[in-house]
């Protein structure tokens, strides 16, 4: 018996292979059964779960046989199969490690929020991806998957079955598939705008009657020409909007071009009934010029996307530096643009690799939770390539680099959110929620136009159901936000502020209550010598101390490190930096630790020599073998200006300062925060626990730390930034880095990310006010399709222009340094 679900009837007479629920394929002998369902793959039925944990089952009612397609593995294995190639994968990954893969593809199809949502939920749509993301200016999907239990091949098959085959980046087609996709468009629109031409000049005589008679035969010849000029036009110029709208639809999705299909298909439609039953001349004429409009606004807005993008050159926005090490053994700091291959570097515990490079001496330990997820380090031995963005966990390592930073995928990552928390712009969650919704509302408004029209002819209800359909556009909506945030992530780099994802802007903007470090912080770190107290130092004791402190990247190590440069150094058999204490190694049959008083077990209470015009002192003692030797103290500066910047700060945000030092430093900072809001030896965890009260109490914190000792409190709060003296450390675990002699700018900084959220809601209101506008004037009959295709692209030109404009001009405002906001 036939057997009857969602409306849809599916065979299951005896003798026949049941056909798949979803797709209608026969399944094979092991089909797979799910609530009474038969699937004939596990795409299909993670298609149907998908549709029904979202209660969108009523999708198979509107469907007639098969509602889906489920691709073939054949052609796949034909069409794709020369990715199966380790070689070929290997020039197209960015990343693999074991099973794990990380590639960008260039998807040139990808073009409204519709397409976003549904790219970056490509893991519910087949096992084995674990991230997609888009960068939606670059047109570029980033996808994490498992190669075990997908394939490269079967990946690229999938994104081309839901209608978004990537162009494949073997380098140079990275390089060329823009241009590709460029000359394909320029070609579409030259079509157009031939067949425009010519049905105008040939409907030249139907233009000019003006009730008087013209010949028929003539006439019947010029609207069969103009019939046979938009078929090209029809069929080969609108093509990108007909593939779009039915792999939207194949996809079960609502994208944007399904509107403008429908108004391609009803005018075409209504021409070729009036040219064939001889009661008009038909629309063919608008039908080119709209096609002409449409696709020279495409190509008007990718390139003004591009000369408004705020992706820049990584020199100018990725503050890190290298260990260099010199032929004379020597190690020196250089930005990492300057690493060339065949250069040897240092890095050191906690660092990240700059450059893809090949381990020459020492253990690595490579943790590369940033790229895959998963933080458990991995083994790598002397000859072993390791990528950039794995980070060293444990002794120091030397490497050989092998590309330059520029052809590393380190930059990308920058960006990327494994380097961040997953907090996406509240008014970017807002866009795409209103756009799940837009074409629906703009379908039903344009059917009730057409209604309203009919009475009126059919001529003028499908005008103006083609006008209404057109003319509505919420791809400005989608754009203020990234062009805003953007806008401001490129200036406040410029100003020494930089920051790992534009969304930190907006966080920024709700700060209400800011938490300081000290040490590194409001201090200039290690600004003073290391000067030794203690027992005398032999040769040993120094080479014990310079090799253990070399393997870290805190402050008072390289100010140490720096104060025994020239000496002996042993091979550190194990080392291990413990946050907020201290460093504990084997070095020569010794154990050496380096760190607080309790962690070398001194007299935390030895008295220190100390007057507050010093400013702070950092101290860390030794111990060889559990003998304390005694310790290095460095005099800490308290930053110039700092009591302006506290003083400015405090009458809009309530000010705390939260340390891991004593409280000698209390005369000092007193008056700058006041006693009830000063917290002196807080360790790590101390500091961790306290962010995370505040912010669960619904606090909007801003964490202001050195990113060494302050990783955790950092993660925690709502907005982490790491002060460094040289912008050459890197901290993962902040939203951004900031330049130390920026801090005095804090308060702008802050009140420039306010300014930068009132744009995106100017933004918002003028796309809206665009839409309300030209619905309006199209429902009412008074907008043709052709002005309907120009305003288009115009709407989403204008809301970028405003938003990159008043962006500069807040900065100007706020920020001040007109050179430097024009660079």
């Amino acid at each position: 018996m036939p057997e009857t679900t969602f409306g849809t009837q599916r065979s299951t007479s005896s003798g026949q292979a049941p056909a798949c629920f979803h797709c209608g394929q026969p399944c094979s002998e092991q089909d797979i059964l799910l609530e009474g369902r038969h699937f004939c793959c596990m795409g299909c039925k993670t298609v149907y779960e998908l549709l029904s944990s979202r209660e969108m089952c009523a999708y198979y009612d509107l469907s007639q046989g098969a509602p889906g397609i489920s691709p073939s593995h054949g052609e796949s294995a034909i069409k794709y199969g020369y990715l199966d190639d380790p070689g070929v994968i290997e020039k197209i990954v960015d990343f693999h490690d074991g099973s794990i893969l990380r590639a960008t593809f260039s998807i040139p199809t990808m073009h409204c929020a519709s397409c976003i949502y549904l790219l970056e939920n490509l893991h519910e749509l087949r096992q084995g991806i674990r991230s997609a993301r888009v960068n939606f200016l670059h047109k570029e999907l980033t996808v994490t998957w498992d190669q075990q239990q997908l394939p490269l091949r079967e990946l690229v098959a999938l994104l081309a079955s839901i209608g978004y085959e990537p162009h494949l980046s073997l380098e140079a087609i990275r390089e060329g598939g823009e241009k590709k996709t460029q000359r394909s468009l320029i070609m579409r629109v030259g079509v157009a705008g031939f067949a425009f031409g010519n049905i105008m000049l040939l409907s030249f005589p139907e233009y000019l009657a003006s009730g008087a008679e013209v010949d028929g035969l003539l006439q019947l010849l010029f609207r069969y020409l103009n019939f046979a000029l938009a078929l090209p036009v029809l069929l080969y110029s609108a093509q990108p909007y007909w593939s779009s709208a039915f792999k939207g639809l194949r996809a079960r999705t609502v994208n944007l071009d399904v509107p403008i299909t429908i108004g391609i298909a009803a005018l075409f439609l209504r021409s070729a009934y009036e040219v064939i039953a001889g009661v008009g001349p038909g629309y063919f004429d608008s039908l080119a010029g709209l096609l002409f409009l449409l696709l020279i606004g495409r190509i008007f807005q990718e390139k003004t996307y591009a000369a408004f993008s705020f992706e820049r050159d990584y020199s100018s926005y990725f503050p890190l530096a290298a260990t260099l090490l010199e032929a004379s053994g020597l190690e020196k700091s250089v930005p990492v643009s300057s690493l060339k291959p065949g250069a040897r570097i240092v890095v050191r515990n906690q660092e990240l690799i700059p450059a893809d490079a090949v381990l020459i001496n020492g253990d690595g330990r490579i943790d590369y939770g940033f790229v895959t997820g998963e933080s458990e380090p991995v083994l790598r031995r002397s000859g072993d390539l390791i990528h950039a963005g794995g980070r060293q966990v444990g002794s120091a390592i030397e490497l050989e680099v092998m590309e330059e930073v520029s052809r590393s995928h380190l930059v990308r990552l920058w960006n990327q959110d494994a380097f961040t928390r997953d907090r996406e712009s509240r008014y970017t969650i807002l866009a795409n929620r209103i756009s799940r919704y837009f074409t629906a509302a703009v379908l039903l408004i344009a059917t009730a136009a057409f209604l309203l029209h009919l009475p009126s002819g059919m001529g003028k209800a499908v005008w103006v159901l083609t006008a209404v359909l057109i003319v509505a556009c919420p791809c400005a909506l989608a754009l203020a936000t990234p062009f805003t945030l953007g806008t401001a992530m490129r200036l406040l780099g410029r100003f020494g502020f930089y920051l790992k994802k534009a969304e930190v802007v907006e966080n920024l903007a709700a700060i209400r209550a800011i938490a300081f470090d000290k040490t590194g912080t409001l201090t200039v770190a290690g600004s003073g010598h290391a000067q030794w107290e203690g027992e005398g130092l032999g040769e040993l004791e120094r080479a014990l101390i310079r090799s253990i402190v070399r393997h870290s990247t805190h402050p008072l190590s390289l100010k140490i490190f720096a104060s025994l440069e020239g000496g002996t150094a042993f091979t550190v058999d194990r080392v291990e930096e413990v946050s907020g204490y201290g460093l504990l190694g084997e070095v020569a049959g010794h154990v050496v630790r380096v760190g607080s008083a309790a962690w070398v077990g001194a007299d935390e209470e030895h008295p220190v020599a100390f007057h507050p015009a010093d400013g702070s002192l950092s101290v860390a003692w030794v111990a060889v073998d559990g003998h304390v030797l005694g310790r290095y103290r460095v005099a800490n500066l308290i930053r110039p200006g700092l009591d302006k910047v506290i003083e400015d700060l405090s009458h809009e945000y309530e000010l705390t300062l939260i340390s891991g030092d004593t409280d000698r430093d209390k005369p000092i900072l007193a008056p700058l925060f006041g006693e009830q809001n000063l917290h002196f030896r807080q360790g790590p965890h101390e500091k961790l626990q306290f962010i995370e009260e505040r912010e669960q109490r619904g606090e909007h914190l801003l964490m202001i730390g050195d990113g060494l000792n302050d990783a955790g409190a950092l993660r925690a709060a709502s907005v982490g930034v790491a002060v460094t003296e040289d912008v050459t450390s890197f901290s993962p675990a902040c939203d951004g880095l900031l330049a130390a002699e920026s801090l005095k700018r804090l308060r702008n900084i802050l009140h420039f990310s306010r300014h930068s959220v009132a744009v995106i809601k100017v933004s918002f209101a003028i796309s809206f006010a665009y839409n309300l506008v030209g619905l309006s004037f199209a429902v009412a009959g008074k907008l043709s399709p052709l002005i309907s295709a120009v305003l288009m692209p115009v709407s989403s030109i204008t809301v970028v222009a405003v938003a990159t404009g008043l962006t500069t001009l807040a900065a100007r405002k706020s920020l001040g340094g007109r050179q430097e906001i024009e660079g």
